[in-house]
């Protein structure tokens, strides 16, 4: 096994996607994304994987490995050979949706790439029908793969590339022989890119199993000391919820992620925060996959100002411009609870990490100091006090279309029958989710319900569609 710093793998001014062997679309469709420069994941991973390398890439989430790999196994495709030519192993079903919906953008420069998720916790028929139609790259969890192979539905004979994402997240849920079981079904003569965000035992014994002379590239697993302000509060256990409501009216975040250890204090902090009138959802274990995607699509296209989860969603999750990262529940380990703040201050914005802790939780505070290498700062709780008038209310609201890509709807369709037909303004619209039976757009709040109303009546792309208004 090889090495290399970020240093040796790219030149220090070496962060132009033009320095790549990337073609001249995918550049232009680079530009158009906003990604101007590499982050250092990506320069130290590409030179390299590009070159068709095997690679174990070591980087904290939200670095932009999603787009290290996707870059590279796009780069490989032959578009015109309709057979699955990647396969990206994730450890969660968000994380999996995160990753499709990057892929699908960044290949927006090829023609008629299809990409196909396939994960738990959705019909196993829908999922044999689009496998029917063929597909270049699949993008699923563990097990959902483990299935259609066993089915014969998926098919690797023509795989070039294999990608583990948060590798480390996968062996912690106990995927280790699944990985191997899928490894073992792809041609031997293939590209393996295992991307971790730490190095733990199993990682080493995954890449003896299967990896050919795998090229390490390890960039900082710290957050720059400035990028995120991290404040402490002492609590007992009785106050520790509401405490949460004081942190939310003192900062006002326009979105926080709010961590819980359990699902219990999941369901009771969301609970405890809607009485006070705060928008907030909770994310946890056991929610049906409609009931999942919409939680996350109303955080992430700012119509929920809080988001309550347990780790599930410490990976994965990738929404921009996150203000806030609370801890209700300091975690046991450590590395936890940098991956937890690791969902603010990304891509140069500064970010806040609010953290709760007891007295028994001192030792785990104790152990994340010591990993992080500086002590806490604590601020007492009788800091906290109110600093805006009035509730703190999302800025948008979700709207849900029954149909989606199945009824062709698009994006633009939807853009249009409220700008064009309805006369509202761009501005008023903001994220537009297609998925395979539903659309989620987001509007400003002001026109809601009015918008959902018009909707109704009216129609998009020629169709008569259904419109209800999600209220968080």
């Amino acid at each position: 096994m090889t090495s290399a710093s970020p240093a040796v793998a790219g030149t220090a001014n070496a962060t132009d996607f033009a320095r790549l062997p990337l073609s001249p679309a995918m550049l232009a469709n680079l530009q158009l994304l906003g990604y101007l420069a590499m982050t250092p994941i990506q320069a130290a991973s590409l030179p390299a994987a590009l070159l068709g390398k095997d690679l174990i890439a070591q980087a904290k989430t939200g670095s932009g490995k999603t787009a290290a790999f996707a870059l590279t196994l796009l780069s490989s495709l032959n578009p015109r050979r309709f057979a699955v030519q990647a396969l990206v192993l994730c450890p969660t079903r968000e994380l999996a949706d995160q990753v499709t919906t990057e892929i699908r953008r960044l290949a927006r420069a090829e023609d008629n790439i299809k990409v196909v998720t396939l994960c738990g916790g959705v019909p196993l028929r829908g999922q044999l029908a689009t496998l029917e139609h063929g597909a270049h790259i699949v993008v699923g969890t563990p097990g959902r793969v483990m299935d259609h192979l066993a089915r014969e539905s998926l098919k690797l004979d023509a795989l070039g590339t294999l990608v583990l994402d948060e590798a480390d997240r996968m062996l912690d849920m106990g995927f280790f022989d699944d990985i191997v079981t899928v490894a073992r079904q792809c041609p031997k003569e293939r590209q393996t890119l295992l991307f971790s965000a730490t190095y733990p035992e199993g990682i080493a014994k995954l890449a003896n199993q299967f990896m050919h002379e795998p090229l390490t590239v390890t960039v900082e697993a710290q957050h720059a000391g400035g990028q995120i302000e991290q404040r402490w509060y002492e609590v007992t256990d009785g106050e520790r919820l509401h405490a949460v409501s004081r942190l939310l009216n003192h900062f006002r975040p326009a979105s926080t992620l709010a961590f819980c250890n359990t699902k219990a204090q999941c369901r009771d902090l969301a609970e405890v925060l809607k009485a006070q009138g705060f928008s907030a959802l909770a994310l946890f274990g056991e929610l049906e996959q409609r009931e999942r995607d919409q939680v996350l699509v109303q955080f992430a296209n700012r119509s929920c100002s809080v988001l309550v989860a347990t780790d599930v969603a410490a990976r994965g999750l990738d929404i921009a411009s996150l203000a806030a990262v609370i801890n209700v529940d300091v975690t046991p380990d450590p590395e936890v609870h940098i991956h937890r703040i690791g969902r603010t201050g990304r891509a140069g914005e500064t970010g806040l990490a609010l953290n709760l802790a007891s007295l028994p939780e001192m030792g785990a505070v104790g152990r994340i100091e010591q990993l992080q290498g500086r002590e806490s700062d604590w601020h007492p709780l009788s800091e906290l006090t109110p600093t805006g008038e009035g509730p703190l209310v999302p800025p948008m609201v979700t709207l849900h279309i029954q149909g989606g890509r199945k009824e062709k709807i698009r994006p633009g369709d939807v853009l249009g029958a409220l700008t064009a037909d309805l006369g509202y303004t761009r501005e008023q619209v903001g994220k537009i989710n297609v998925n395979e039976w539903s659309t989620y757009v987001a509007v400003d709040r002001a026109i809601a319900a009015q918008a959902a109303s018009r909707l109704n009546a009216g129609r998009i792309k020629g169709k008569s569609v259904k419109v209800r208004v999600l209220e968080a």
